[in-house]
């Protein structure tokens, strides 16, 4: 049976997700605060983390960025707070998707399903490098490296650089890249593709890599190799 780790201060939340959930087969590690949350998840195991923002200790995306550093489990961020940039900021703290509050347990649940499946895909390729020009990936690593040089990414702008090399050569749509990177059912704009994309060609030294991420006008972004 799979466990989740629930980080959630709201009583009514938290008892509807447990008996919601163990309707699924999943066990859920129930806590209402920021610090029992981290003792818990360094002490047991979990396949999953549904994080609440508005936590009594600390702000949930200063949890959420302790939690990404700590492991790779997936952070599902369960939040009354539906501004885009709140979005943003959850899946820049390390959130593999977010959901607004009110929520439907069976959307929750769908989402968990998709990150698990994500989760496992990954696992059986962690041991891959990818490989554009002279630009390598490591997702077991999380690491860049350029002609041997480690260029340091934050989680959002990794991510999107993994699924164009992932793609290398096919052109993606905005809405490709935003379902993919930022999770189904994100809400937000295309217009944070165009933000990111902006951010990795500022990062990433690209002369003499024999790479190029391009635009393609109307469409969106691919990473080709180029000559010379």
């Amino acid at each position: 049976m799979p466990v989740a780790l629930l980080i959630e201060d709201d009583p009514q939340i938290g008892q509807l997700l447990i008996q919601e959930l163990a309707r699924e087969d999943w066990q859920v590690n129930w806590c209402r605060d920021a610090g029992t949350g981290l003792q818990m998840l360094q002490s047991q195991s979990a396949a999953m983390v549904l994080l609440d923002l508005m936590l009594p200790d600390i702000d949930g995306l200063a949890l959420c960025w302790m939690i990404r550093h700590q492991s790779g489990v997936p952070i599902l961020i369960l939040s009354a707070r539906d501004e885009l940039t709140d979005r943003v900021l959850g899946l820049d703290a390390g959130a593999d998707d977010y959901l607004v509050k009110p929520f439907s347990v069976a959307e929750v649940l769908a989402r968990m399903r998709a990150l698990i499946r994500r989760t496992h895909i990954s696992s059986n390729n962690s041991e891959d490098w990818l490989l554009a020009g002279k630009i390598q990936l490591s997702a077991s690593r999380h690491q860049v490296l350029v002609w041997g040089q480690l260029v340091e990414l934050t989680i959002r702008e990794f991510s999107l650089l993994q699924y164009l090399m992932e793609n290398l050569g096919i052109v993606l749509t905005r809405d490709m890249i935003l379902e993919h990177v930022w999770g189904w059912g994100f809400g937000g704009s295309t217009t944070v593709v165009d933000v990111y994309v902006r951010y990795l060609r500022q990062k990433v030294p690209w002369h003499d890599t024999g790479a190029e991420l391009a635009t393609v006008r109307g469409i969106g972004y691919t990473l080709k190799l180029v000559n010379g």
